[in-house]
């Protein structure tokens, strides 16, 4: 087969694409920390609360009289 000829220059084609493509950004690592660490300070102060708070009284006892 006869290959077809071209006035476009192979090496520049290959630039302007490379040019032309977007570049790839590096991943931010600060809001993966920030959320990680909003979550265990969110889960530490619930357990803390957990922790401090009164106990739940479920049923209520009525106090008896001791008959005389």
């Amino acid at each position: 087969m006869a290959s077809l000829s071209t006035a476009l220059d192979a090496d520049a084609m290959d630039r302007a694409k490379a040019l032309l493509e977007r570049r790839k950004r590096p991943e931010r690592m600060w809001p993966v920390l920030a959320a990680a660490g909003l979550l265990a300070l969110s889960a530490l102060t619930f357990a803390t609360a957990m922790i401090l708070a009164p106990p739940l009284v479920s049923e209520h006892v009525a106090p008896q009289h001791e008959a005389e």
